[in-house]
């Protein structure tokens, strides 16, 4: 009987450490996606679209949630003098995430 209880507990394991990569994947394609929306606000380079990339998903790892992101490409837009609303930014962040959990389906 022990061993039913040690095979489930491991199951458990395997599937959590399986949603915990998904959870990963799908955020850090999420950052991917506003990284491309902010670039061509920005007009950058592919370069430097690359660049940003790896720059969101870094500022993602700073926190948990979501408003280490939005603080910093509230900064970026601010340091290029564009305007944009908070609502804007969110509204992207929000259809980022479902556009990358769509991917993961």
């Amino acid at each position: 009987m022990n061993n039913k209880f040690t095979d489930r507990e491991k199951s458990f394991e395997k599937k959590f450490q399986m949603d915990q990569e998904l959870q990963f994947k799908v955020q850090a394609r999420s950052c991917k996606y506003l990284a491309e929306f902010v670039s061509s606000k920005l007009v950058k380079t592919e370069e430097e679209k690359k660049n940003y990339i790896q720059e969101i998903i870094k500022a993602d790892m700073e926190e948990a949630g979501n408003e280490d992101v939005f603080r910093k490409v509230k900064k970026d837009f601010q340091k290029a003098s564009l305007s944009i609303d908070d609502s804007e930014i969110r509204n992207e962040m929000e259809k980022a995430l479902i556009r990358a959990k769509e991917d993961f389906k």
